[in-house]
Formats: C-alpha cells, structure tokens, sequence
C-alpha cells in the first residue's frame, strides 16, 4: 500500500504515519526527518535546507524528490510506503507521480487530515523534540516529558524546532493554504482523497484513517 498524508502543520501526520507503518508492515517516510538530517550533516545542501526550513518555505521541489527516490528505492520500501511531508504542491504531485510511474507502481491513497487553524498554533506551539534523537517528541500539553526539558527516552535535551516557534507557525500556515490547499484539488479529481477529521485522541483519529483505506 502507498499512501500519502497531507493536513496543516501539526495535524498528526507523523504520529499516525508511523501507527499506519507498523500495522500495514510498510516504512514510514518523512521527508522532514530526511531533510533535517540533511540539514545536521552540515553540507552546502544541508546549510541551504535549514535556511529554507527556518523560515518555513518550502525547499525545493528537485532536492526533497532527491531524498524521497532515493528512500523509496530501498529494499523496505518494495511493498509499498507511507509518505508524510510529500508532496506538498501539486508541483511535487505530478513529480511523485512520474517518479512511481516507470517502476509500474502508483499511490494508493491520500489521506487528508483536517485541523482547524486554532488547534494547529496549540498543537505546534507545545511541541518539544529529543536533541538527541528527533523520532523522540512530546508535547508540553498532552504528552509532556516526566523531567522538564530532558527526553523520556535517552536523557537527551528538549528543544523547541526553529519551524514550531510562533513566527514560524503562522508563515507555515500561509505556504499551506497557499500551496498545499491546491494540491487537495488534485488528488480529489484523481479519486485519492480521503478525508479524515484530525482532532481528538490519536487512537481514534486512527481509527477514522483505517476505516476510510482501501481493501484488499
């Protein structure tokens, strides 16, 4: 199964990213997580990824496929995948799309998540991710760290993302209606989307998603 999940920042898209992986047996593949690494390892590249991400723009459409192909081409891909962070435009619909065709393969679904606008600056804002290991996050709200500032898991340090800060929010909120609402359009004509309401508990929201992919 190939999917792909799109919503405003802060809809859930990673928590219920790696849920689906690990129920349907295929990776989850992050493309914030692929470009933030880029970002850590410092290159000429890296350095221009977290410029971009700083202000949250949106990096370019030639670099982010670069890592997408380059992920999905792996051997715990061949099944199928679960996409969060891309596309975000319909520019990068059409170039995931030419990218799957040769390889006779095409997405399954697309699975918008939907938040209002006041729970997306509530959910961004309380966000705090391990220094140490990015796939450990919290929430200073609903799933706060037993010791303030430090990860559950490995004792590394909390930080707030330079894209969850306030300023950042509201810029990654205009490049999403203003880029990624048409991208909705898209996949509804092409019959892909499925809408799913992205508030209350992660397991329910889970749930919603399960009971709207295909069978079989």
């Amino acid at each position: 199964m190939r999917l792909v999940l799109v919503g405003p920042p802060g809809a859930g898209k990673g928590t219920q990213a790696t849920l689906l992986a690990a129920s349907l047996g295929v990776p989850h593949i992050s493309t914030g997580v692929l470009l933030r690494d880029e970002a850590r390892a410092g290159t000429p590249l890296g350095e221009q990824v977290a410029e971009v991400m700083a202000t949250g723009g949106l990096v370019p459409t030639p670099v982010t496929l670069g890592l997408v192909e380059q992920r999905i081409a792996e051997p715990d891909a061949a099944e199928g995948f679960i996409l969060d962070g891309f596309p975000r435009s319909t520019e990068q619909a059409e170039a995931l799309d030419a990218l799957l065709a040769p390889h006779g393969q095409e997405l399954t679904a697309v699975v918008l998540l939907d938040l209002p606008d006041e729970e997306v600056v509530r959910r961004i804002g309380g966000r705090r991710v391990c220094a140490a290991d990015a796939a450990h996050s919290f929430h200073l709200d609903t799933a706060p760290p037993a010791d303030p500032g430090v990860c559950d898991h490995c004792g590394g340090e909390l930080f707030q993302r330079e894209d969850d800060r306030p300023e950042t929010v509201l810029r990654r909120q205009q490049v999403y209606r203003a880029e990624t609402v048409p991208l909705i359009s898209y996949y509804e004509a092409a019959g892909l989307l499925r809408r799913v309401a992205a508030t209350g508990p992660v397991a329910e929201v889970a749930q919603r998603i399960r009971a709207v992919l295909p069978t079989g």
